[in-house]
């Protein structure tokens, strides 16, 4: 079994259950908290790889959702110069296993560590899980 650190949103539900997948695989999931991580251009673009950068986003992110941030409409420099100003709009969680960095919670690339068990249908795998609130202060502060 591996040693993962994990950067995630603290309190995120998501991020909870994916923690909880790969624990239950019998790995040691090491949390960060990802919005208070120190983080630079070079040692995010080492969780980047060659994902477009429309996928580096947090589409949850408030600035995504709103269109104050299109992430389509960036190049990498530009992604990133948000992205170290506000880590918010980082996709998460971020994944260190084995010395190889993973960005976000995807089937296909994890599946050699969560085992036979993980299916592409469970929760944790989907988005964000937390439910719109019609406060858009209490929305802002789950995103």
């Amino acid at each position: 079994m591996s040693v993962i650190v994990f950067y995630e949103k603290t309190g995120c539900r998501t991020n909870a259950r994916q923690r909880r997948l790969l624990e239950e695989a019998g790995h040691t999931v090491v949390p960060r908290d990802l919005l208070a991580e120190k983080w630079t251009a070079p040692r995010l673009m080492a969780f980047f790889g060659d994902a477009p950068v429309v996928e580096w986003f947090n589409a949850a992110a408030p600035a995504v959702k709103s269109g104050a941030v299109v992430p389509a409409a960036l190049d990498q420099g530009a992604a990133l110069a948000l992205m170290l100003a506000n880590p918010l709009l980082i996709r998460r969680p971020l994944l260190e296993i084995e010395g190889r960095r993973h960005l976000g919670f995807t089937p296909s690339e994890l599946a050699p560590w969560l085992g036979p068990t993980a299916t592409a249908d469970d929760p944790a795998f989907k988005g964000c899980a937390h439910h719109p609130d019609p406060d858009p202060t209490t929305a802002r502060e789950q995103a």
